[in-house]
């Protein structure tokens, strides 16, 4: 029996047997392809395997069914057979697309735990000068060994901390220390007396967008953060006595967006909660004792200029700011005091142009030119050409001016726009004026105990390590010393906020910030007797579309059988998102309740959202129909490239949420297109109208079918 078990122990680890392929491509006359304004021509194959967009040229793609995940580094194409190709017979296609070797590649994917493979190439290469079209070749591939392909998760079904105690909620704009006073939580509408201090706790995730792709960490409710009571030792909250906390602003970087600023939202909320237990509070943080083998006394300090006030093609989540049409030349002025000038600077200009002719862009810094940009001409389907600049410059001064000359090559009518400016410069570790955040690349490189120095420090009070903005710890400057020095493990970045009592930021209040007990995560899967029954459809709708979302879901209980739960939205906004608007929020939801179902079987089929949508997620255009927001793509100047999804919602698994080619849906989804009761109401009416007998008909049987090829 031992032997037994310890062969299929091992057998569970083994890569199964290669697989091999022979794939075809049937060439065949040009394809015409119109689009609204231009026809372009493009050489062409078999349709079902015919990929095509402005940035990549064309693909050739296949897909199908697999037993398990395939080893996506395990992919080897061979036995290539090709035939000459002329430029000429390249028609439209714009040469710089075609690669000068194979470029192929597979990505994995999931759909209700069906597994497919999805496979690319370019068809066309370029050898030495020569162009090349692939008529045939072999693919070869092992299956991922069945160590490597998991299971499915356990299900985690907790309940929110929304559920119990008194809940009200602020918000900040900025990021840093905050402080709040005993007024300000009494004008939340928080009776205080006879509180103990001691049982304040402060919730919140901060400002940043919640990440697009499922796999990466990010909290399924509101988190307490570590905050600092001044005062609350005693038990009693006097009117002297005040909170520190470290709230995150909307303005962060995002990878995913390419962006300084929040695209969904301007405010970063916040919740004040009382309830039985002692709170979460900031602590020392560990100092290792020793040599230290790394000193510290410089830090990357980040600066950015960046506006959203244009999406300039009505298209994608890109917006922009500071516009070039009369104005031609614009200087944005950085000052950088503590800067160490035998340093470089990290600079990154984004900038986008339309205009019927070429057009350019001078980057100039403190006069001196860096970088020309050169804009393409619009031509239908691009509506604007982007440019941009990432590398790194040389500076001898503390005042940075980046300068962006606009040439329209004589179009009156051109104009381009910034999207942001951002310069990363290694400054030295020395207080100049208020709170600042800080941290050092180079902690994350080495292993040991790093000293941190920082000078003319007497100022800073102390230091808090904000690594983890859930649980942030201190380090006190007890006797005010102007060179305040504490020391750190290396082996992972760290940041840092040097904390300045003269300087601390403001929370801000809405007008109703009481916040009613509520818990999504808890009840979701609870019927009217209180006992677990798996979900079939959510419906996602705003309080003011509920009575008719409601009815939506009695037609479907009705006609199908389904179980259907409707949903707030700023109740899931408040659950899983810390009360921001953000995709990223229903998505989660959606995926909370699929992965929580009793048996794969029972998992979430339908999503419906119950309102219109918008490219503008902030209410910037008249007239605006963001009822329940959309996914749009980050391309935003291309209309074949740039397009608004609602299958973000329901995509599943941990590598999706970017929507690539090889993305599949796991729950269906639709949407209703109301933006006023009146219209879902009439929306409804058709809905039901459909199912009473008097609609019956042979036009039931037809149906209209309306695609796009993006």
């Amino acid at each position: 029996m031992k032997k037994i078990f310890l062969l299929l122990a091992l057998s569970s680890f083994l890569p199964i047997f290669s697989q091999s392929e022979l794939v075809s491509i049937n060439w065949e006359d040009s394809r015409v392809y119109q689009t609204e304004r231009s026809t372009i021509i493009l050489p062409s194959f078999q349709e079902a395997n015919f990929n095509f967009n402005f940035d990549h040229g064309i693909k050739f793609t296949k897909q199908w069914k697999t037993n398990a995940p395939i080893g996506e580094n395990s992919i080897n194409v061979s036995n290539v057979t090709y035939s000459s190709i002329s430029r000429d017979d390249l028609q439209d296609l714009n040469p710089a697309t075609i690669p000068d070797q194979l470029e192929y590649s597979l990505k994995n994917s999931k759909a209700r735990d069906v597994n497919y493979a999805y496979f690319e190439i370019s068809p066309i290469i370029r050898d030495n000068g020569v162009y090349k079209k692939i008529n045939s070749f072999r693919i070869t591939y092992d299956f991922q060994s069945i160590g490597n392909r998991g299971a499915m998760a356990a299900r985690a079904i907790t309940p929110s901390v929304l559920r119990n105690g008194n809940w009200f909620r602020f918000y900040v704009e900025q990021t840093g220390v905050h402080r709040i006073s005993k007024g300000f939580l009494e004008s939340l509408g928080m009776n205080l007396n006879n509180v103990d201090p001691r049982t304040i706790k402060i919730y919140g995730n901060g400002g940043r967008m919640l990440p697009l792709l499922n796999s990466t960490p990010y909290p399924m409710d509101l988190t307490e953060n570590a905050i600092q009571f001044i005062g609350e030792q005693d038990g009693v909250f006097d009117n002297d006595d005040f909170i520190l906390f470290y709230g995150e602003g909307p303005k962060q970087f995002n990878e995913e967006s390419i962006t300084n600023i929040n695209i969904f939202t301007d405010k970063s909320y916040y919740y004040v909660n009382l309830s039985p237990g002692l709170g979460k509070r900031i602590s020392a943080f560990q100092q290792p004792t020793g040599t230290p083998d790394l000193i510290i006394d410089t830090y990357s300090e980040y600066q950015f200029h960046e506006i959203d006030d244009f999406n300039i093609v009505k298209i994608g989540r890109r917006w922009f700011g500071d516009r070039f049409s009369i104005n031609n030349e614009q200087n944005f002025e950085f000052e950088f005091p503590n800067i160490i000038n035998t340093e470089t600077v990290k600079l990154k200009v984004y900038t986008a142009a339309i205009s019927e002719s070429n057009s350019s862009m001078d980057v100039l810094v403190n006069g001196s030119n860096v970088d020309t940009f050169t804009f393409s001409a619009i031509n239908d389907p691009i509506l604007a050409d982007g440019e941009s600049f990432n590398g790194d410059i040389n500076v001898n001064s503390s005042t940075i001016t980046v300068g962006l000359n606009y040439n329209n090559n004589g179009n009156p009518s051109a104009v381009a726009y910034l999207d942001f400016i951002s310069l990363e410069a290694t400054s030295q570790l020395r207080y100049n004026d208020g709170q600042f955040r800080f941290k050092n690349y180079e902690v994350a490189q080495n292993l040991g105990i790093a000293q941190y120095t920082i000078d003319n420090a007497s100022n800073i009070s102390e230091v808090w390590d904000i690594t983890d903005i859930y649980n942030v710890s201190n380090a006190i400057n007890s006797d005010s010393s102007s060179s305040f020095v504490f020391t750190a493990n290396m082996g992972s970045q760290k940041e840092y906020i040097a904390v300045d009592p003269s300087d601390y930021y403001e929370p801000l209040r809405e007008a109703n910030s009481s916040v009613t007990n509520q818990d999504i995560k808890g009840t979701i899967f609870l019927n009217a007797q209180g006992d677990f029954e798996d979900l079939d459809y959510i419906i996602v709708a705003p309080s003011e579309l509920m009575a008719q979302a409601n009815r939506l879901a009695q037609i479907n209980r009705n006609q199908y059988g389904l179980n259907v739960k409707v949903l707030d939205l700023q109740s899931i906004y408040t659950e899983f998102s810390s009360g921001n608007q953000d995709v990223g929020a229903i998505r989660n939801l959606v995926k909370y309740v699929y992965n929580n179902a009793s048996v794969p079987e029972n998992r979430l089929k339908y999503l419906c959202l119950f309102g219109d949508s918008s490219y503008d997620y902030k209410d910037r255009i008249s007239g605006n129909t963001n009822i329940v927001p959309s996914w749009h793509a980050y391309s935003s100047f291309n209309l074949t490239n740039s397009f608004i999804s609602d299958d973000f919602f329901g995509m599943m698994d941990d590598n999706e949420g970017t929507l690539s080619s090889s993305d599949r849906l796991d729950v269906a989804v639709g949407r209703i297109l109301a933006d006023t009761p009146q219209r879902a109401n009439e929306l409804v009416d058709k809905v039901e109208q459909y199912y009473q007998k008097e609609a019956f008909g042979s036009w039931r049987n037809n149906f209209l079918v309306v695609s796009d090829d993006v």
